[in-house]
């Protein structure tokens, strides 16, 4: 695969030299013939001897019918339009040359479009087409790229299952997408073929457009046997939230009370949906679970509560802080942020948690508060000896506090062992104001700035030390 630009440069010279195409660029790489197209135009030709010999300003080479595969690849990106329509002409005897014929056609003259989609029309057929897909792809996005989608679409809906099978796996997901679409189209894929699909592509267009076809397809309700499971136990939590949703028009409702506690929100969301329609209380399923505060409990059920509860709830969440599991502290954390009842005294001590998703959850809970909070407590987390995650949580205090505190923290903290909160020290440094309420000209502020004076140039240290009211 060419790197850049200078590659298919590279490439485009020894094409010249005779070099087959096969050795010279991975003619299955859509990447490598788009980089080749540009590179011959943009790079090669603006030597001062062309490749072929040709100058921009000579007639049209009478040669051209002679050339072999590998120059009149070069032929076909020439910079004279002239000279590109001769060759997708003579381009028809090497079926190899076929991508950069999907490629002129969408050319901006109009001569070599028409031609190469003539050409492409006549030569495309299932196989070809399933190769050139994702070329094809790419340069309908182009202008006047739409042309080659179409044919490309004409084509495939003639191919059979297996000869898509290969689009489906291609790494560029808008080839999937492509022919995820064909099939689903067809009906060339069952029900539980999709649902597969949907529960092990990574693309969430896929996702939804196979999950659906699974969910929508013909058939009696034994068929949801096969779709149900793939989407249930799915990784993305929007195909599994597609397959709880339809567990009620399955008629198997029951089967959505453990998803309840499930760990995505839009997964919880569908199943309190399917167990209302079924006569259920979610609501007091939650605080059922939540009151026993097993050390088992799902930390699900906890933002569950929090989730469709109301502030009286808030007593049996703070109860939860304690819990011997860090998940269901975290989630605990999180409820009473939700239901806006966060109170920053008995939240202070999480602070020290041993979990960093206790201490993460800890810190988003209390920044409205950031600025009423102690500052030399928080200041003394941010010590190397303290664990990383209870470092990062204070700071993340104090720079949300703004003014000379933030400041202070943020200096303290450019020799930080942990390279990331370095970086973000310093970045805290490089964009810190003097608060509007503070008074000018504290000698601290001009010492702390002139320790960090690396991260500045002259000119902007010498206006933030200005804007202070320290500046000489």
């Amino acid at each position: 695969m060419f790197e850049d630009i200078e590659d298919g440069a590279a490439a485009a010279t020894r094409l010249a030299g005779g070099t087959p195409l096969h050795r010279t660029l991975d003619i299955a790489d859509p990447g490598d013939w788009l980089t080749l197209d540009a590179a011959v135009r943009e790079v090669a030709w603006n030597r001062s001897q062309s490749l072929l010999g040709w100058r921009h300003s000579t007639p049209l080479p009478a040669d051209l019918v002679q050339l072999g595969e590998s120059r009149l690849a070069l032929a076909l990106c020439h910079p004279d339009g002239r000279i590109r329509q001769e060759a997708v002409r003579q381009s028809v005897r090497y079926p190899g040359l076929l991508p950069l014929v999907v490629i002129r056609c969408a050319d901006w003259a109009d001569p070599v479009r028409g031609h190469a989609r003539q050409l492409l029309r006549e030569a495309l057929d299932v196989d070809s087409a399933v190769g050139l897909a994702p070329l094809v792809l790419r340069v309908g996005r182009r202008d006047r790229g739409g042309f080659g989608v179409e044919v490309l679409g004409q084509v495939l809906r003639r191919a059979s299952r297996g000869q898509l099978a290969a689009l489906f796996a291609d790494p560029d997901r808008t080839v999937r997408r492509f022919a995820y679409r064909l099939a689903v189209e067809g009906r060339l894929l069952r029900p539980a073929e999709l649902a597969r699909a949907a529960a092990r592509d990574q693309d969430t267009v896929v996702q939804d457009l196979c999950a659906t076809a699974a969910l929508t397809a013909p058939g009696d309700e034994d068929a949801y046997e096969d779709v149900l499971p793939p989407l249930l136990s799915a990784r993305n939590p929007r195909v599994r939230s597609a397959g709880v949703t339809a567990l009620r028009r399955a008629g198997r409702s029951e089967r959505a009370e453990p998803f309840l506690t499930d760990r995505s929100a839009l997964v919880r969301a569908c199943a309190r949906y399917v167990v209302r329609q079924r006569g259920g209380d979610p609501e007091a399923w939650y605080r059922e679970r939540c009151t026993a505060g097993a050390p088992e409990l799902p930390p699900g059920a906890v933002i569950g509560l929090a989730e469709c509860g109301n502030r009286a709830d808030a007593g049996l969440l703070r109860s939860l802080l304690v819990h011997p599991v860090a998940g269901v502290r975290a989630r605990a954390v999180a409820g009473l942020r939700a239901l806006d009842c966060v109170d920053a005294q008995r939240l202070w001590p999480l602070l020290d948690d041993p979990a960093a998703a206790v201490v993460r959850e800890t810190a988003t809970a209390l920044l409205p508060s950031a600025e009423v909070l102690p500052a030399d407590r928080l200041r003394e987390r941010t010590g190397s000896e303290r664990p990383r995650h209870v470092r990062v949580g204070a700071f993340r205090l104090l720079d949300a506090r703004g003014g000379v505190e933030a400041l202070r923290a943020a200096v303290g903290l450019l020799g930080d062992p942990d390279a990331k909160l370095r970086a973000w020290a310093g970045q805290s440094v490089q964009r810190w104001r003097p608060s509007p309420d503070e008074r000018h000209g504290d000698a601290e502020v001009g010492e702390l700035l002139d320790r960090s004076r690396h991260l500045f140039s002259d000119h902007a240290l010498r206006r933030r030390t200005w804007e202070a009211g320290v500046g000489g």
